[in-house]
């Protein structure tokens, strides 16, 4: 095959194709150079060129979509962004009511200045089709997720869409709009299906990013897959840059403005730690620097641990790293402050982590020169937990759940000036039941086992979910009705999910 390979050009390079058939309407094709980012080292690598045509209306004659929803996308822009296309840099060919794919092809070729795309940049390929009497295409709404992997390496993976050999299925714009808009945290966030429809590019960007991500094949997402997308992920950022924005208000000009602390506080396994990995990754691919932090970062050396079990001999809820008293509060605070203060270019530090491995599994802290490092100046600071924002309870209260709390109880007193009061927003994950987190836990042990990794037994599972439970039973109830200890209901984003950690519509 004949590599493609184009000389870059020095300003980018609008050209309309006034041959193509006429079912482009108005279209156009923008060459823009891209650069592939190493979501682990952000090293520069692979420099190409991808091409992006546009169609620059909806399908008038469309039967699919309600008058309502005609009225809404009527106020959408005329195209996709352009921003949305650099964020991806994706070769993306928009059409519909076409039926010789093939002669546009050879357009697009022609252009190019080749007679075939090397197979490397057919993964950067995307073939929009419409299904019939659909208008602008985007998302198949089947279960079909063709080369396609839900595993989370950690790393920006490539997306495996390719020029089909046959039109694909998908559904339409408008019907991933109606999607959207169905989503059980729309309202909640306050947003309307008019501020949907004219942000609607938006949504479609941070969804391509999210495939790039998660190595997702956009044209082949289940709807469990877009349900996560449009309907939990999405919003949550959204919600977390109108939060920032009101952050960023508060000062002046002349002021440096320290990032917005978000914490996300979640009982284990209901997928925060994801979640985050997802927010993060949509700030950093939106030219936003944020940092990832866990409670998990902050527990004690193993130095520390085996002094605690052996002052709290015979408490099972201190014999492992977990509950209230197992973490380095002064450590949380110097690492906190340290990051309230990355405000300028040239600033940097090291974000602390914890090997969990270490010592047989009892953990100790990571080797500092494993760290990552973060770069001012920062935007947001993303702190996630299983007992952020635990309230301390009268005695008689969690004595009553289990009389081991009373210290757990008591060392919570200490972790509203080491973490909560550096909390300016707040994400709160409700779960129905506490059981539902021996549930996750499994699973996910049982998946590690079938891999070949090591992974807990069942017994084992059982015991070590028994050490969380006295405390999810004892605050989870506080935590829910009176919120996070000294958060604002103004910046609460409260989430009720089901057993499969999607977002339901909650009391």
């Amino acid at each position: 095959m004949a590599a493609f390979n184009i000389p870059p050009p020095s300003t980018t390079t609008t050209t309309t194709f006034s041959s193509l058939p006429s079912s482009f309407c108005h279209s156009n094709i923008t060459r823009t150079s891209y650069f592939n980012n190493d979501y682990n080292n952000n090293k520069k690598y692979s420099r190409g060129f991808h091409f992006s045509l546009f169609s620059s209306q909806t399908n008038p004659s469309s039967s699919s979509s309600s008058s309502k929803t005609k009225r809404e996308l009527s106020k959408m822009p005329t195209h996709f962004s352009k921003s949305a296309y650099d964020a991806v840099g994706l070769l993306i060919i928009h059409a519909f009511e076409w039926s010789d794919y093939s002669a546009v092809w050879k357009k697009v070729l022609s252009f190019l200045g080749v007679d075939i795309l090397h197979e490397e940049y057919h993964k950067n390929v995307i073939f929009l089709t419409p299904c019939a009497g659909s208008g602008h295409s985007w998302i198949q709404d089947g279960s079909m997720n063709r080369n396609s992997t839900s595993s989370n390496k950690g790393m920006q993976g490539p997306l495996h869409s390719v020029f089909p050999s046959t039109p694909a299925q998908v559904s339409s714009v408008e019907d991933l709009f109606e999607f959207i808009c169905s989503g059980p945290l729309i309202s909640k966030l306050g947003l309307t299906s008019e501020m949907i429809a004219e942000s609607i590019d938006k949504w479609i960007s941070y969804g391509l990013l999210l495939c790039r991500l998660f190595q997702l094949n956009e044209l082949y997402l289940t709807v469990p897959q877009k349900a996560r997308f449009y309907h939990y992920y999405i919003p949550v950022f959204i919600w977390c840059e109108d939060k920032i924005s009101k952050h960023v208000s508060q000062f002046k000009d002349s002021e440096d403005i320290p990032p917005l602390v978000i914490g996300f506080s979640a009982p284990q396994g209901c997928g925060k730690t994801t979640l985050v990995f997802a927010l993060d990754y949509l700030f950093k691919a939106t030219g936003r620097k944020s940092a990832m932090l866990s409670i998990d970062d902050f527990y004690l050396t193993a130095e520390g641990q085996a002094k605690l079990r052996e002052t709290n001999s015979g408490n099972a809820l201190l014999e492992f790293r977990g509950n209230a008293g197992s973490h380095d509060l002064p450590f949380s605070i110097e690492t906190l402050s340290a990051l309230n203060k990355l405000t300028k270019e040239g600033m940097k530090m090291r974000l602390p982590r914890y090997d969990k491995s270490a010592y047989s599994g009892r953990g100790d802290r990571a080797d500092p020169s494993t760290w990552p490092e973060v770069k001012g100046p920062l935007t947001v600071v993303l702190f996630e937990g299983w007992m952020l924002g635990f309230k301390p309870l009268p005695v008689e209260v969690v004595q009553a759940v289990d009389p081991q709390l009373e210290i757990i109880n008591k060392n919570l007193e200490s972790y509203y000036d080491a973490w909560d009061k550096f909390i300016k927003a707040w994400v709160v994950i409700k779960i129905q039941d506490p059981s539902c987190v021996y549930h996750w836990r499994l699973q996910a042990e049982i998946a590690m086992r079938e891999d070949g990794n090591p992974g807990m037994t069942n017994e084992e599972v059982k015991d070590f979910v028994s050490r969380y439970l006295p405390a999810y039973k004892a605050y989870l109830p506080t935590l829910y009705a009176e919120g996070p200890n000294g958060s604002d209901p103004e910046n609460l984003l409260l989430i009720e999910i089901d057993e499969g950690r999607n977002p339901i519509l909650g009391n």
